[in-house]
């Protein structure tokens, strides 16, 4: 626990400085689109005939099974700590999220044509219809959402799985945003990928929750997380967002469109304000890097008092 600790210290250092630098992965596939790859062949070979929900399953389980033995053999090579600590900062998002959910702000700033395509490259929605609001609010959404999933997720797993438990959480996240979805396509071949998923995230969801309350020392915010979160349509996504909806004092989730349908969502935080701008994105970004500092900042003094410990 001790070395997963100080190694997961580095990279989420290494992740907030250096993030996805393109000119790498323009070059090089990265780690999260070769499992997507892998994902789409068994797909593409497995969903078909009859018995989909068992073939998803099998399909998942082959996945899982190559990428535990191959973290499992990295973690056996020599200088494995470095190894380590490159991939796990390659696997964290903070820095890539806050530079995609701040690129809706700079393109809400240009006209809202501008911030819908940039929204669209984080969210799943339609976004055509989109007004400055409604763009501001789901560039929220994925903010808090992903910054569970994509960072504190993955560092839970990290922490107490090293290498395979992060490796093998971002493989079933890629799963499940890939086949995870309720479509006749997918309703049963992603069931395993979307079910496992939500276990995975289970309490991470609910600790990003706490994270983002206590490092706003918001009350306010701890309210609305309580009775919000568990309305959301999602049973892990609605502890962060409701969290930063009540840090922030927004009205988030709500309706939306998917596949040309409006959604009956409920908002989250519903009193809060619901008329949103690029402001707004900007204010979850600082929130939700003033969070990433609250994680750092309870990591190294867990490390600390380990080590004080180990001293007496």
């Amino acid at each position: 626990m001790t070395s997963h600790l100080a190694l997961l210290i580095i990279a989420l250092l290494l992740d907030a400085v250096i993030g996805d630098p393109n000119w790498l992965w323009s070059r090089l596939p990265h780690p999260a689109a070769l499992m997507g790859k892998a994902i789409a062949s068994l797909e593409k070979r497995l969903n078909q005939g009859t018995k989909r929900r068992a073939k998803g399953i099998v399909a998942l389980t082959i996945l899982l099974t190559a990428l535990l033995a191959l973290s499992l053999a990295i973690t056996a090579l020599p200088y494995a700590g470095v190894i380590e600590i490159l991939l796990a900062a390659i696997l964290l998002a903070q820095n890539s999220l806050m530079r995609h959910v701040s690129a809706v702000a700079r393109g809400l700033e240009q006209g809202l044509e501008q911030g819908r395509a940039a929204v669209a490259m984080i969210v799943g929605r339609d976004t055509r219809t989109l007004t400055q609001s409604g763009t501001a609010r789901s560039a929220i959404e994925s903010a808090a959402e992903n910054f569970s999933d994509g960072l504190v997720a993955p560092a839970f797993w990290f922490l107490l799985l090293g290498l395979p438990g992060i490796v093998l959480y971002k493989a079933v996240n890629t799963a499940d945003s890939m086949i995870g979805y309720r479509t006749e396509r997918y309703a049963d071949f992603g069931w395993a990928a979307a079910r496992l998923d939500d276990v995975l995230n289970w309490i991470p969801a609910r600790l990003t929750g706490l994270l983002i309350c206590g490092v706003h020392r918001s009350g306010h915010a701890f309210k609305i997380m309580r009775r919000d979160a568990p309305l959301h349509r999602s049973p892990n996504a609605g502890w962060p967002e409701a969290a930063t909806a009540g840090v922030l004092d927004v009205a988030i989730s709500g309706p939306r469109m998917y596949g040309g349908e409006m959604t009956d969502d409920p908002f989250v935080n519903p009193k809060g304000r619901h008329y949103l701008n690029a402001r707004d994105i900007d204010l979850a970004v600082a929130a939700l890097w003033r969070s990433w500092a609250g994680l750092l900042g309870l990591l190294l003094l867990a490390l600390a008092a380990i080590k004080l410990v180990a001293q007496w």
